[in-house]
């Protein structure tokens, strides 16, 4: 039986008709649990070397996410292996005094966690209907989540990102790019370079340039240029 607390999110979550409502909603669920940040990802491979170009929203903190790539973190992620051999969910903790990690994790990791209040997390794996492979992972300062919590979440994270999915495919707008996407191309508009842009959005250019990479795609052209052209004509920007 649903819970009256997972009813009344369930409902919020699949009421959302652009990607702003559903990360408001979703944002709300996740601190229902406890936890603070909520992060929806394309799932990372061991050739990965950054987090920053797989993600496609997230609420965690800008100078957290440009720490971590800096760092190159995401190639010592213990979920990175976990993700390429079980489908199941992944819990972790570096401990409530943030010194006793439940995982292999190098003391800088650690401290990285500790500095923002990461105290713990848990991730699932999801599947687009096109076979695509993504991650939602919750962070957050408090202890581990148990089995109730556990169902409770998956369920909604199923639900939440069906609606993203669903928003994804149909999108025929601003829904086509993630947040920092469509702010990368209104500063690139705007004839800013990346390195520029870096440092407008505290982002690496590396970063900058992967969020480029990835509106190039998404919108089927070959370069800025052309990416700026049709983000107008679809009146992505103005």
């Amino acid at each position: 039986m649903l819970s009256e607390r997972q009813t009344l999110l369930s409902q919020d979550i699949g009421g959302c008709q652009n990607r702003a409502d559903l990360m408001d909603c979703w944002s709300r669920a996740t601190r229902e649990y406890g936890l603070d940040y909520v992060t929806l990802a394309a799932a990372p491979t061991s050739h990965d070397r950054l987090l920053g170009p797989l993600v496609r929203e997230t609420t965690l903190p800008t100078e957290y996410c440009r720490e971590f790539d800096r760092l190159e973190f995401l190639r010592q992620c213990p979920t990175v292996p976990h993700i390429s051999k079980s489908i199941m969910h992944n819990q972790w903790t570096i401990g409530s005094d943030g010194q006793t990690p439940s995982f292999d994790c190098p003391p800088e990791f650690a401290a990285l966690m500790r500095k923002f209040r990461l105290i713990s997390g848990i991730l699932f794996s999801m599947n687009s209907v096109d076979g695509s492979r993504f991650v939602v992972r919750y962070d957050g300062d408090r202890g581990m989540l148990n089995m109730a919590e556990i169902n409770e979440l998956s369920m909604l994270s199923i639900q939440a990102f069906d609606v993203f999915d669903r928003l994804r495919r149909t999108a025929t707008n601003t829904n086509v790019l993630s947040a920092r996407e469509l702010e990368v191309v209104r500063w690139t508009a705007q004839g800013k370079t990346s390195l520029e842009i870096g440092q407008i959005l505290s982002l690496s250019d590396h970063t900058v340039n992967a969020y480029m990479t990835n509106a190039i795609r998404k919108l089927d052209c070959v370069n800025r240029t052309q990416l700026v052209a049709k983000a107008i004509r679809m009146k992505i920007i103005s």
